[in-house]
């Protein structure tokens, strides 16, 4: 889809340098160098565009020019068009993964949304390479032994991709930032959101406070990697959430997920939960480590 935007995108500039050089145009000559010139930076030239746009569409039903309904077809791609691709984390982290990573590899214009449910959601709840440590799912039974794989930072070491993770329940205003500037960013982007389920265990009225405990513990840092911060001198990760204040466990054994192993085998949980948060302290280490960082050094 995005080639193809692309692709009509530069049709359309082709037939207005036709219709520029035609008898026909000549009176279009200061419109067409508008829309051709526009600078799309920013919303206000935006609304600017659409409405010259609009205007070279009235003007052209009404001129002789014999190519004017193939430009007529293509004039609204005069605008640059917005393509995101939407998908869970099995889409994104397993099955899908090659794909996704193809396309962000790409350095095309496109964004990526993943929405993560720790887990196989659609197909019943299967474990997922996203499932975190200690959790139960299917083919999880006594709890998930090794850690989530977290893309978001897989993703940052190309160095040219957008990167956002978030959850809105924690921070509403982090979430509304990472979508603007993934949508701002002239290349490809990635934002990771934290997805309540019904997989969780958990009351779905309380999602919000889930997700608040989910960021407070430390089991899912807010981030944001924009490599346009590189060329101001800046270093391009910004840690948004503060250091965990919640222990792990109250966040854990607030979700089924978690408390069925609990239920089942006290030891194993007690070792996984351990494990958890051991990781949850790495993660965190790598992170702070990360934004620390000169932005002249490469990866994150």
């Amino acid at each position: 889809m995005r080639l193809t935007v692309d692709a009509f995108h530069g049709q359309a500039l082709g037939m207005i340098e036709r219709l520029k050089k035609d008898p026909a145009g000549g009176e279009l000559g200061e419109l067409l160098g508008a829309i051709r010139d526009a600078d799309l930076a920013t919303s206000p030239v935006l609304g600017v565009l659409r409405g010259r746009i609009e205007e070279l569409k009235e003007r052209l039903r009404r001129s002789a020019w014999p190519l004017k309904e193939q430009l007529l077809t293509l004039a609204d791609y005069l605008t640059p068009k917005s393509v995101w691709a939407v998908g869970g984390d099995g889409w994104a982290y397993d099955i899908g993964y090659g794909g996704v990573d193809q396309v962000l590899a790409s350095g095309k214009n496109i964004n990526v949304l993943v929405l993560d449910t720790e887990v196989y959601s659609n197909t019943g709840g299967q474990m997922s390479k996203a499932t975190p440590l200690g959790a139960v799912a299917k083919f999880a039974s006594a709890g998930k032994m090794t850690p989530k794989k977290y893309i978001g930072m897989i993703m940052a070491t190309y160095g040219n991709i957008y990167v956002a993770q978030i959850a809105f329940g924690a921070n509403p205003a982090q979430t509304v930032k990472a979508f603007h500037e993934a949508e701002a960013y002239d290349g490809p982007s990635l934002v990771v959101a934290y997805s309540t389920c019904t997989g969780h265990g958990i009351d779905m009225s309380k999602g919000i406070e889930s997700q608040k405990k989910a960021v407070a513990c430390g089991h899912w840092p807010l981030y944001r990697y924009n490599p346009d911060l590189r060329a101001q001198g800046k270093n391009p990760l910004v840690i948004d959430s503060k250091d965990p204040s919640l222990p792990v466990a109250e966040y854990v054994y607030g979700e089924n997920r978690y408390r069925m192993l609990r239920t089942a085998d006290p030891d194993l949980a007690a070792r996984l939960l351990r494990r958890t948060e051991e990781d949850v302290k790495r993660r965190w280490n790598f992170l702070k480590h990360a934004a620390k960082r000169s932005p002249d050094e490469r990866g994150t």
